[in-house]
């Protein structure tokens, strides 16, 4: 039943950390967080609720701080080929609806696609991306402040600091542009530079009065998942995106790992741990404490529905809970945040939604679409990647249908092949004290097998340039001796031309013939894929 065993864990053998952990259990993540340091001025507040960001930014005003080791162990429990984390009790995960309670973001709404730079060729009224800076913010940033398509953070924060006494109300639209710009630069869509804001936004704030009309909270989703995925690599240490969002749902679901003293909380949800400042001495062992933590978790330290609660209930803002918003919590569809493209894959999560977890199905294989991030020259994505964009416009179709139950959980038959299939634990066993020998528990037995619902099934896209590539790197489960992944595939491409041209000298472009990248839907007929992970120099891509 469900996902083949062998799969659990696809990204083994390309050094995903979980198979790893002996070798290095003490790697802790760093994250490249920071906050928005532009003061909110009152004359900004219309135009951010007109783009559906004010609550977003009083939450950037509530500042606390990563618990790297604590996200460090829950990274090693990410599974990017299904986007849930791995727990000793079934699968759990961040959802459009944590989003929503979490930062206070809506949902519903049009995709954040479009292009990154080429404003003047794909957008009727758009100019030349420096020019329409200027237009915009009335004043360009010097050379030394620019990288490619992104303007330092020190450099927004010094000119926009402080919007003048008595401004008119085109300089107070300039100055809300910027502030707008730096918010979703910094507390949404942050990438591992953590210092940067890129241009791409000016489509956007061009606009302020249709801001509000695009899925902030969709889009905020697909860039942690793509974030939590490249993490996840043994290689990648660096963690960008909403991590407020992470934090703070670790906090919320997992009550264990929920620091003391915080118990007032208003909207956003986030803004509950204002002022934490985890310890932040001896991170490696740290981590081992958080990771043997988990492994010794039981269902019940899970809290599959904590927006339930009539705390919550009271402080939470009447919109989000519209239901053109709350149905797409259970809709099974794609996430799309420009060139990026990831799977709200909730089918594999009905507890928190208060149902019970029927048998899974297989994951879907998106691994073409997680090596898409935008680099390699400029498109217009909604055309680019349309197949994917069809999705979300038709997510009202794929929303989820089930029985809500009094005791949420995982089947009693899905319980069954979890304990006998499921990588439950990653601490060493000297450790564990044996939890394998913990039963299943006696309510599962009585919630049934849960009624797997009628989903009409996405083909797999996998990258079949890599396939053989991947072959070639050892993995736990053959026990053959782990290489550097970019030693493994630089050898097995020398390997395949015979130890002739240096890589990158001459020869036909990597992924230069689209039609060998996936079958033909239309959804890349502007020739050729962006580079895979950071293989050719960025042109304007998303960063991270």
């Amino acid at each position: 039943m469900g996902d083949d065993p062998g799969r659990l864990y696809r990204l083994d053998g390309v050094a995903h950390i979980a198979g790893v952990i002996n070798d290095e259990p003490r790697r802790c993540i760093s994250s490249m967080r920071r906050q928005q340091g532009m003061r909110l001025d009152e004359r900004y507040v219309p135009y951010l609720q007109m783009a559906g960001l004010y609550h977003l930014a009083r939450l950037n005003d509530i500042w606390f701080r990563l618990d790297e080791p604590l996200v460090s162990a829950f990274v090693e429990r990410w599974r990017p080929e299904t986007h849930t984390f791995h727990m000793p009790f079934g699968e759990c995960t961040i959802t459009l609806q944590d989003v929503a309670y979490q930062l206070g973001l809506l949902v519903d709404g049009h995709y954040v696609s479009g292009c990154l730079t080429d404003f003047h060729v794909y957008i009727e009224g758009g100019r030349p991306a420096w020019q329409w800076f200027h237009e915009l913010l009335g004043v360009l940033p010097p050379a030394n402040q620019i990288q490619k398509f992104a303007v330092n953070c020190t450099w927004f924060q010094e000119t926009f600091a402080e919007c003048p006494e008595g401004a008119d109300e085109e300089t107070v639209r300039r100055f809300a542009r910027a502030y707008i710009m730096m918010l979703l630069g910094t507390q949404l869509f942050s990438d591992k530079s953590g210092n940067r804001i890129h241009i791409k936004w000016l489509l956007f704030v061009a606009r302020l009065e249709e801001m509000g009309g695009y899925s902030w909270g969709s889009a905020a989703l697909a860039w942690l998942y793509r974030c939590m995925c490249r993490v996840a690599n043994r290689h990648v240490v660096k963690l960008a995106g909403p991590l407020q969002l992470l934090q703070s749902l670790i906090f919320w679901r997992f009550s264990g790992f929920r620091p003391a003293g915080y118990d007032a909380f208003s909207w956003p949800l986030a803004s509950r741990w204002s002022g934490y400042n985890p310890e932040i001495s001896e991170k490696g062992p740290r981590v081992q404490m958080a990771r043997l933590k988990i492994d010794l978790l039981q269902a019940r330290d899970f809290i599959w529905m904590p927006y339930s609660t009539p705390d919550v209930l009271q402080v939470v803002h009447p919109e989000v809970l519209e239901p053109r918003h709350t149905m797409l919590w259970r809709c099974v569809t794609s996430l799309i945040y420009f060139a990026v493209v990831e799977w709200h894959q909730v089918d594999r999560v009905w507890p928190q939604f208060g149902g019970v977890q029927p048998p899974l199905h297989p994951a879907l294989n998106i691994d073409f679409l997680m090596s898409k991030d935008g680099r390699g020259g400029d498109r217009w994505f909604p055309s680019h990647l349309q197949h994917w964009h069809f999705y979300w416009e038709t997510r009202a179709e794929h929303v989820l249908r089930f029985d809500v139950v009094a005791d949420p959980g995982p089947s009693h038959e899905l319980l069954v092949w979890w304990h006998q299939h499921g990588k439950r634990f990653l601490s060493p066993e000297m450790y564990l004290g044996d939890p394998r020998g913990i039963p299943i528990p006696v309510e599962a037995t009585q919630r049934g097998a849960g009624r797997v619902p009628d989903m009409d099934r996405v083909d797999d896209v996998p990258d079949k340039h890599r396939v053989e590539r991947r072959a070639r790197v050892g993995t736990r489960r053959s026990h053959r001796e782990w290489r550097w992944l970019d030693q493994a595939m630089e050898e097995g491409e020398e390997a395949g031309r015979g130890g002739g041209r240096r890589r990158g000298r001459g020869g036909r472009r990597r992924g230069a013939a689209p039609g060998q990248d996936m079958p033909d839907r239309g959804d890349h007929a502007d020739g050729g894929g962006a580079a895979v992970g950071g293989v050719r120099p960025s042109h304007g891509g998303l960063g991270g």
